[in-house]
């Protein structure tokens, strides 16, 4: 079923999802920019169903570790997201054929998830055209790869959301992360790409790096792969760091103060692939992470188990959650209870 625009004093009656392809495409006339305009003017659910289609053009989720764009799957969600959100809308209906739906819908995500070029192209026409940012939230118990409109990769953590203007890439590349993700920066000189979280703010041109940031944690990390950032602490003391290859920078948020270190920066990478590394990480970090890894909750009963430090290799999609519980008792240091999805860790 198909939205069409209908506006009062307009003798036109247009096909919104035709003219939302061609926004994405950088095909749309004047005149069919204002009435693309006018129609998300219109109501905020015609700005939500705008921003819902953008979503699904250029954002691919997936769960496994045979990474792949998958355009018949991205079709159906296409059509399940779409048929949910055609409630109280003014609007006609036809119906547009399937395999027409089908070819503007694989060739315009696959031209924004592989190029990245079409939507902020486009947008450079109509910067103005909504204001409320893209936001994309990751679930516990999985993880995410997507594209940037200007061809970033992005690897977002369970329980992360990562969110950024509609017009990104426009005037500027900034983009805002909670939680854990991995980029691969494309290298734009007179477009400098920042990445805000929290207290912390990164500075690049183009290069790869980890930025792991949980507000429920007590330290943050920024590790760096290639190239080079400059990282900014926006605390009392204005920390200002530049990073080289395989150093990392460790964040204390109580005392607000940062330092950096030497390390295996591909270690920081190993969420990505599914697994889940602990270099003397405290047992409360650990926790958290299995928490959002394996969607449970853990208690930890003893006050002194907080200090312990472990270390571990663990493989989120091999590995089950007790089989991760019983290497962690293994050290003879805890005990554990497992009651549903709750789990209790006990001093030995």
């Amino acid at each position: 079923m198909n939205r069409k625009i209908i506006m009062k004093n307009i003798n036109t009656n247009i096909d919104i999802d035709e003219l939302i392809a061609g926004y994405c495409s950088n095909e749309l006339s004047v005149n069919e920019i204002g009435h693309l305009r006018d129609w998300l003017n219109l109501s905020p659910d015609n700005k939500k169903y705008f921003q819902q289609r953008l979503q699904i053009w250029f954002f691919a989720t997936v769960t496994n570790d045979k990474v792949r764009f998958d355009k018949e799957k991205a079709f159906e969600l296409f059509l399940t997201r779409k048929a949910a959100s055609l409630q109280k809308q003014v609007f006609t209906e036809k119906r547009l054929p399937l395999i027409v739906f089908r070819r503007i819908v694989a060739a315009i995500a696959i031209l924004l998830i592989f190029a990245g070029a079409g939507y902020w192209l486009g947008a450079g026409r109509v910067k103005d055209l909504i204001a409320e940012d893209v936001v994309m939230e990751v679930p516990f118990g999985s993880r995410s790869k997507m594209y940037l409109p200007d061809g970033t990769l992005v690897w977002l953590n369970a329980g992360s959301t990562l969110s950024y203007a509609q017009n990104f890439g426009v005037n500027n590349r900034t983009v805002n992360l909670k939680g854990e993700g991995y980029f691969e920066v494309v290298h734009q000189k007179k477009k400098p790409f920042y990445v805000i979280s929290d207290d912390l703010k990164i500075h690049v041109l183009g290069t790869k790096f980890n930025l792991r940031n949980y507000l429920e944690e007590d330290e943050a990390r920024i590790t760096l792969l290639e190239g080079s950032v400059k990282v900014n602490c926006n605390s009392v003391s204005q920390q200002e760091f530049y990073l080289k290859p395989h150093e990392q920078i460790i964040y204390d948020r109580e005392t607000a103060i940062a330092r950096t270190t030497l390390t295996n920066a591909l270690n920081s990478l190993e969420w990505t692939n599914g697994y889940l590394f602990f270099d003397k990480e405290k047992l409360p970090n650990i926790a958290r992470e299995l928490e959002r890894s394996y969607n449970v909750k853990i208690k930890i009963a003893d006050e002194s188990l907080k200090t312990f430090r472990f270390y571990g290799d663990f493989s989120r999609t091999e590995q089950t959650i007790q089989e991760v519980l019983e290497v962690l008792a293994s050290t003879k240091r805890l005990s554990y209870e497992i009651n549903g999805k709750e789990i209790i860790l006990k001093k030995k």
